[in-house]
């Protein structure tokens, strides 16, 4: 009895996996959030007005993020920690693919996940023998990050074991490439900047150059990481969004978004 006991118990393991249940390691990803508050974050991505259409399902995101468990995506740390990197996450992503407006349905933070593709279409193809365009290839923004230009998606591709240059629209059409895709920036130094995943879990030190340009630990950082034009000027609307964001998904999971939320007078990383 105790045998066949203990086989069960692994079957419904497996099968509650299979079935994509989070599974019971406790820093699983899936532990922190559970398919009802993702949803509930997003509730206006299956509206008539947002071209996404559900694309970013919670399934997809499950499965990329648990790809990059290993690598410390929402797996660092104690769970205050993990928490803060998961919806920091979300925020910023929900940020890049906002489809709300000032008078929206309650309000703009409610409409993140809305776009797939940048509505611009531009190539953003820069020469580099590395990572060389392909004909008739564009790489504009797509997926949670909206990943852009030749030089991102070359990278992302070969972390990804995929071929992104030539075949770019992957990050459009497949959701869980397009969030592996969005999670491999995040995990990622851009050149002179940390990666955001070392400022959530704080890995990141700042220099005394840091410091000068009033670049200190906290989700203000990240958003200088992923959206320095908009830093070092002061209120504006872009930045507030980011950390809007970030707060409402903190309040919904209980979480302690912690300070410097805003970069609103942070150098960007490209004035140093």
């Amino acid at each position: 009895m105790k045998l066949y006991s203990l086989l069960s118990l692994l079957f419904l393991g497996v099968l509650w996996r299979s079935e994509g249940v989070a599974s019971s390691s406790n820093d699983d990803v899936g532990r922190l959030i559970n398919v009802t508050t993702f949803n509930a974050m997003f509730k206006y991505q299956k509206d008539p007005q947002c071209p996404s259409q559900g694309f970013y399902s919670y399934q997809a995101f499950l499965t990329a993020a648990r790809s990059f468990g290993k690598l410390g995506f929402a797996t660092t740390g104690k769970l205050a920690t993990r928490k803060r990197e998961l919806l920091a996450f979300l925020a910023q992503t929900s940020h890049q693919t906002t489809g709300g407006w000032l008078t929206a349905p309650e309000g703009p933070l409610f409409w993140g996940y809305c776009h797939i593709r940048e509505s611009t279409e531009d190539s953003y193809c820069k020469a580099d023998p590395k990572w060389p365009c392909a004909k008739g290839q564009k790489y504009y923004g797509r997926g949670p990050m909206q990943l852009k230009g030749n030089q991102n998606y070359g990278q992302a591709g070969k972390a990804l074991g995929l071929d992104l240059l030539k075949n770019p629209d992957l990050v459009a059409k497949d959701p869980v490439v397009s969030f592996k895709t969005a999670i491999w920036f995040w995990m990622t130094a851009q050149g002179i900047k940390p990666s955001c995943h070392d400022v959530m879990v704080g890995k990141w030190k700042p220099t005394e150059a840091d410091k000068a340009a009033k670049r200190v630990p906290g989700y203000g950082v990240v958003s200088n990481i992923i959206g320095g034009s908009e830093c070092g000027s002061g209120a504006n609307t872009d930045v507030a969004d980011r950390f809007g964001f970030y707060v409402r998904y903190c309040k919904m999971l209980g979480a302690n978004p912690g300070k410097h939320l805003d970069c609103f007078f942070q150098q960007p990383f490209t004035r140093m």
